[in-house]
């Protein structure tokens, strides 16, 4: 194995001398308009020995195609403490045993071993790494090692404010934060638990401590978050952070399908849009991301193009797994065991050997399932999320991203709307909540109304043929493109009858799953989204607007869910309405059947329409 140049070395040296300190402290990057720091360099003594002690690279850690595994991430744990629906089922994963872990003597004998090899940079992540009760012990001790340049972790920021100073202190030098969406109730609802606020601090926190820049990791995933791409990327324009973009990737248990993959060139081309200027940076050669930055932005966006351009090339990363395990692809099925022969007694020269042996087996690129995704998907037109949901406290986008990046400059967070407040707050007589609410809305709940026959205004006249099926009695879809385009809304409804016990529980927002009519909400506005796709013969309909209301009614200790949906076209919007209340409901079912089963979904009714040839239709 032919020695690492000593030029390449020198560089990487001296550059990591600029970014951070021996303590693993970051520099805290200058404001603008304020004078410049000096630079932190790491001291003589230790870049002296770097420089001095510039090996050649581990030919274990080298694989068939050359590629230098300078990289390790190890796994502190297995558990995490929020259920993201792109990362494992709602019902969580099946743990290993606490004794086929590895202990924390383990975890730094086999980090000792690699750094020894060639590995200068560490990434401690889970599960949730910071759940580890010793973790800023394991942070600590890592940073002895001598040759180790960086140690990070990967954190889903629930309990970054509290730690981070003690991570500081212990040597930790740059995070990584997971954070998908900047609206409160579409948080909750992707990670199926609480924490907004939480995460928001971590990441107030990681600034305030000089952090620089602060990585924020966001998967973005069509018909749920795609829509704040702008948002993310303005936060950028007064805070040092690294918004990177990830192409949302399939892992057992998320449900993974290429529909709700949004790829980097789709979202590259709509930040242009909004910043034609957004100029491409220079990478290292083994960077797993694609980094932007807006001219005079203190921060910078990247994209980490996993399915649409994967970057197996210059792969330099191996995993260790909680349990010990040797992964030298994250995509890969294949797994050696350090843990079974470093507890058979096995001397550093065996384990390097296995070691070896693994990476040499390291195939040039990851399965080909991904490498299908390379064509990305054509884009579904959905309507903003920001358009349809109007909660007090959220404002139009770009509005919304200069007052949080106020609220972060002066040491505040985006605060929790003044409903959702009202929410929480326990022993209230009645909760309410909709996807948009109006000045001289009805504050109170929907009363239980008797069954009245329907009034129609203007002709509605009967067909006696059903429009779905040809002459020759088949399936078949309407021709509607002879007709003209007209305003249509629909509006329907159902009710969720909860019974006594599981209806107290959504009145005060106690279930454990998290806000039932947030969850439920969000349902009825995607589901009106994906109609076509969910009934046969409907058209697809470009929504305009769509309105979900769910309001409670304790005379029968139920949640009446009202659904209204809007669209410009040739055809009706009654479908897409009715789906929304059905799916509301459904939705509302799943929140509270582990409280009780005896739920009844009852109701389900167009309520009105208006426009189209046929006239109008209102339920009185």
């Amino acid at each position: 194995m032919a020695a690492q140049p000593v030029s390449r070395m020198l560089r990487r040296v001296l550059r990591s001398s600029v970014r951070s300190c021996s303590s693993g402290a970051p520099v805290t990057q200058p404001h603008p308009g304020e004078p410049s720091q000096p630079a932190v360099e790491v001291p003589s003594g230790r870049r002296r020995f770097l420089m001095e002690h510039a090996a050649p690279f581990s030919a274990f850690l080298t694989d068939s195609f050359g590629r230098r595994h300078s990289y390790l991430r190890i796994s502190l744990t297995e558990k995490c403490n929020l259920r993201c629906q792109y990362c494992m089922p709602e019902e969580g994963v099946p743990l290993t045993p606490k004794a086929d872990l590895l202990t924390t003597e383990e975890i730094l004998t086999l980090a000792r071993l690699f750094v020894k090899e060639g590995v200068d940079k560490i990434r401690l992540t889970g599960g949730e790494p910071l759940i580890r009760p010793d973790v800023v012990d394991i942070v600590a001790q890592l940073h002895q090692l001598e040759g180790l340049r960086t140690l990070g972790i990967t954190t889903n920021g629930i309990n970054l404010a509290r730690l981070l100073p003690q991570l500081q202190k212990a040597g930790l030098s740059t995070i990584n934060i997971s954070l998908d969406t900047l609206v409160p109730a579409k948080f909750e609802f992707i990670v199926r638990r609480k924490g907004f606020r939480k995460v928001m601090e971590g990441i107030h926190k990681a600034i305030e401590l000089g952090y620089s820049p602060v990585k924020v990791n966001c998967v973005v995933m069509r018909g749920l978050n795609e829509d704040e791409l702008l948002d993310f990327v303005a936060l950028t324009e007064g805070l040092p952070l690294d918004v990177r973009f990830i192409e949302y990737m399939p892992f057992d248990g998320n449900k993974w399908n290429f529909k709700k993959m949004v790829s980097y060139k789709e979202m590259l081309d709509t930040l242009r849009q909004q910043w034609p200027e957004l100029e491409k940076l220079t990478e290292e050669e083994s960077s797993t991301a694609k980094a932007f930055k807006i001219p005079g932005f203190r921060g910078r966006v990247s994209f980490i193009t996993s399915m649409s351009e994967h970057f197996c090339g210059t792969c330099n990363r191996l995993r260790i797994t909680a349990d010990g395990n040797l992964k030298v692809c994250l995509f890969g099925s294949s797994e050696v065991s350090l843990r079974d022969h470093l507890r058979a007694g096995a001397s550093e020269e065996e384990l390097l050997s296995i070691v070896g042996a693994a990476v040499g087996r390291k195939k040039r690129q990851h399965a080909e399932l991904f490498l299908m995704c390379q064509d990305s998907p054509p884009a579904i037109p959905s309507i903003s999320f920001r358009d349809s949901l109007h909660v007090p406290g959220l404002r139009h986008r770009v509005s919304f991203s200069s007052q949080t990046v106020t609220l972060w400059k002066g040491g505040w967070l985006p605060q929790i709307p003044l409903l959702a407040q009202r929410w929480l707050r326990s022993g209230l007589p009645q909760r309410h909540y909709g996807s948009h609410l109006d000045s001289d809305a009805n504050p109170k709940c929907l009363s239980p109304e008797p069954r009245a026959p329907a009034t129609r205004s203007g002709p509605l006249p009967t067909s006696d043929q059903l429009t779905h099926v040809d002459r020759e009695g088949q399936a078949a879809m309407v021709d509607v493109g002879g007709k003209p385009d007209t305003w249509r809304v629909a509006v329907a409804s159902a009710v969720v009858l909860l019974g006594p016990v599981a209806y107290k529980l959504v009145q005060e927002n106690q279930l454990k799953k998290g806000d039932a009519l947030v969850v439920a909400q969000l349902a009825g506005v995607q589901a009106a989204k994906l109609t076509s796709q969910l009934i046969p013969l409907c058209h697809h309909v470009a929504l305009s607007h769509v309105q979900v209301q769910l309001e409670l009614d304790g005379t029968r200790h139920a949640v009446v869910v009202r659904a209204s949906c809007r669209a410009r076209g040739p055809t009706g919007v009654e479908m897409e309405a009715l789906t929304s209340a059905a799916v509301a409901a459904l939705a509302l079912y799943d929140m509270c059947k582990a409280v009780s089963r005896d739920i009844v979904l009852a109701e389900i009714k167009l309520v009105s329409k208006t426009g189209g040839q046929r006239g109008d239709f209102h339920r009185t």
